[in-house]
């Protein structure tokens, strides 16, 4: 990249926002989990399954960034910890994985624009299309309007749910409780998709470091606002689910209408339209956050030799990756026609995979530069640090074993996964086969 003094730079608030849109966006997605896990497991698996998922990949990430704050982020950790081998495996898996990510949220923009315009379905794929190479665009001018942007469509994100959490409390000052949590009663194959949509609508910490340095301080910026954008996301989704299980709607009709249909049983139609327009925002700016992390990785992975060298040509006049953002929305253009569900698995299944690989780095560095300087320190020994990455793990499994319990379709869709996460060793033969002098 460019030397920092030519970059322009984001400031925590929006690095903030960026964050935001690139985890979460919005509780949008998480409409199935009361189908899933019911009244009484909904709020355990919410608020469960971020300290066990979310809370290591954050201290890992805090820690290895800080050590590393470089352009690729976790693809950098990775090969400087455990080679270039393996490097290669957890760009190439993040890869695939941001391509699947993508591909949902303009399926997405288009339920929510379905509310207003309900024949606008027909027309699903020019309309993600339009959305694909519109953020692409905004991507190739750089860093800094991705991050302003983000400020912009996250205060249209939040102000209806801030709206529609006023309303409830204040038609609601009595009588509401949270349902006793209890996960009994739930089959496994629902247990483990109500795990994927929580992970789902949870990842991504990772993604946010792989620009660090085009962010003003990074390690400090980093600290302050991966901690404002988890506390946001969590209060965020447990208001929403809250509200949505007092709100007089089933879960069924949650799942199919989506949060719109809450807005309107408490505000009314201008509140579900409100709520329904802040869900096409979401969208919007989730899909340029993540092409704005995605579109870093095949970059340096190309300044390495490990992929084509014209993935890493800057364009002139914004210093962004252009061709590598070419590239990443072609992909997107064509993964657009999978279902919402097969994606989800699929994509969470992905993410995992290369997670792994960042806990793995994070004690080995540990144990083999312990003396060097880390500005953010988790403080556990190595003992500790493997208890805490146990957890993600033991969730990891059993959401791909409930995946597998589910249906058929949903078995194929974990299958492909795995195909998917084949390939990267295909891909480094490829790579020796070009270039043997690389070590493994």
């Amino acid at each position: 990249m460019p030397s920092s003094s030519v970059l322009k730079k984001i400031r925590p608030v929006q690095l903030i926002a960026v964050i935001f849109f690139t985890v979460s966006g919005g509780p949008y997605g998480l409409e199935p989990l009361l189908t899933f896990a019911g009244e009484h497991g909904s709020i355990l698996i919410l608020l469960v399954t971020p300290l066990l998922w979310d809370v290591p990949a954050i201290f890992t990430v805090l820690e290895l960034n800080s050590m590393m704050p470089v352009e690729g982020g976790y693809y950098k950790w990775v090969k400087h910890a455990l080679g270039t081998r393996w490097g290669f495996f957890e760009g190439w898996w993040t890869w695939l994985y941001t391509f699947i990510d993508l591909a949902i949220y303009p399926g997405l923009f288009v339920l929510y624009l379905s509310f207003f315009f309900p024949a606008i379905i027909a027309f699903r794929i020019p309309v993600c299309l339009c959305i694909i190479w519109a953020s692409a665009a905004l991507n190739i001018l750089g860093i800094v309007p991705v991050g302003k942007t983000s400020v912009i469509l996250g205060a249209i994100v939040l102000t209806p749910f801030i709206i529609l959490f006023a309303l409830f409390f204040y038609h609601h000052t009595r009588n509401i409780a949270i349902p006793s949590p209890s996960i009994k009663g739930i089959p496994f194959s629902a247990f483990g998709m109500a795990l994927y949509t929580v992970m789902w609508n949870c990842l991504g910490w990772d993604n946010v470091t792989t620009y660090a340095e085009e962010v003003e301080k990074p390690v400090r910026s980093y600290i302050v606002s991966i901690f404002a954008a988890f506390a946001l996301v969590i209060v965020l989704y447990f208001l929403v689910i809250f509200v949505s299980q007092h709100s007089g709607i089933t879960p069924l009709d949650l799942q199919n209408n989506g949060f719109p249909a809450v807005g309107t049983a408490i505000g009314g139609q201008w509140l579900g339209a409100f709520i329904a327009f802040a869900g096409m925002a979401s969208t919007l700016g989730i899909y340029a956050a993540v092409l704005l992390s995605v579109s870093r990785v095949p970059k340096v992975m190309a300044d390495d030799g490990l992929l084509p060298a014209r993935l890493n040509k800057l364009h002139s006049k914004f210093k962004s990756p252009y061709v590598s953002i070419i590239v990443c929305s072609i992909v997107v253009s064509f993964m657009i026609l999978w279902p919402f569900t097969d994606l989800l698995i699929i994509d969470v299944t992905v993410y995992g995979a290369g997670l792994s690989l960042e806990y793995i780095s994070l004690i080995k560095l540990r144990m083999s530069s312990p003396d060097v300087y880390r500005p953010y320190k988790i403080p556990l020994n190595i003992t500790g640090l493997c208890v805490m990455v146990a957890l993600p793990v033991i969730v990891y499994f059993v959401a791909l074993a409930g995946a597998f319990a589910s249906t058929e379709q949903a078995v194929w869709a974990a299958v492909f996964a795995i195909v998917a996460l084949g390939s990267a060793e295909l891909g480094w033969r490829l790579v020796l086969w070009k270039k043997p002098y690389l070590k493994s």
